[in-house]
């Protein structure tokens, strides 16, 4: 039996399309079909879906969802499907997920799985990027706004940048230093198709940490160009360095993000590491 958790709020789909989305999913008559009203329910799902037994449990949303699924399948057996409706669907482009409903339920239902890593962050997973400073400030606007998509991520982006300032963070006991942000990738790209760091690899037992550094709004705009180009790598304002673990010292109660989901640092270290292959997950 296929286990189905559903986010009917995830990305700008119009009813047309989710009705579509559900009507195919009945035809299996052989499956479970929960669809969350609130914040978390997802992850209690997983965890009801496997108290009854599962061994497939399937996504149907954006990243965030993923996220509170995954979370309750890290070190278990049971393998995670991804039908992708989300407003970036950054995990799903990286596992060259198809982003037609389609083709992704046929993926999900039928295909084979494989072990990706996971990242930790204090106590809470990630599964493609976290971070701190510009891009966690986006998602703490974006998720303040009443519509999902790309073009008020755009809306939430422009809003941020014209009063944005750089944060302060110290690595590894390193000295303080200003960054422009500061990313953690297990996975190549936030969503849309926005290359943080294209050279991650999802089984290679590592973290890239993308720091960019301190720049102005004119340099702002040609790194957000490489951004999507796919080579931010190639910046001189950006470094890059692969590690297992690091240990960040920002401060508490700033906006940080989990899979482009935007949340409140709880202390002033951030604890991060990855565990490799924890997860299985069909692609």
């Amino acid at each position: 039996m296929n286990f189905f958790i559903i986010n009917p709020n995830a990305g700008t789909n119009s009813p047309a399309h989710f009705k579509k989305l559900i009507n195919l999913i009945k035809e299996d008559f052989n499956c479970r079909i929960w669809e969350t009203t609130a914040p978390f329910e997802a992850f209690a799902f997983a965890q009801k879906a496997i108290s009854e037994g599962a061994s497939r449990i399937i996504a149907v949303g954006g990243d965030g969802t993923i996220n509170e699924i995954a979370s309750a399948l890290v070190g278990t057996n049971v393998t995670l499907g991804i039908i992708p409706i989300g407003s970036g669907n950054g995990l799903a482009r990286h596992l060259k997920i198809p982003l037609n409903i389609t083709k992704a339920h046929t993926l999900a239902c039928t295909g084979k799985s494989q072990k990706m890593d996971v990242g930790l962050l204090n106590d809470k997973y990630f599964f493609c990027t976290a971070g701190i400073g510009f891009d966690a400030t986006v998602a703490n606007e974006f998720a303040k706004g009443k519509g999902r998509g790309l073009f008020n991520y755009v809306k939430a982006t422009l809003k941020t940048i014209l009063h944005y300032q750089p944060i302060e963070i110290a690595i590894n006991d390193g000295e303080i230093e200003p960054v422009f942000s500061l990313t953690i990738a297990n996975a190549s790209q936030f969503g849309n198709n926005a290359y943080i760091s294209p050279l991650s690899d999802i089984q290679d037992g590592l973290l890239e940490v993308v720091k960019i550094h301190k720049i102005g709004l004119f340099r702002a705009f040609f790194i957000a160009i490489r951004l999507f180009n796919g080579n931010i790598h190639e910046s001189k304002k950006v470094e890059i360095i692969a590690t297992k673990t690091i240990l960040i010292k920002y401060k508490s109660k700033a906006p940080f993000h989990l899979d482009g989901e935007s949340i409140m640092t709880e202390s002033e270290a951030l604890a991060i590491k990855i565990i490799p292959k924890a997860l299985n997950v069909i692609c």
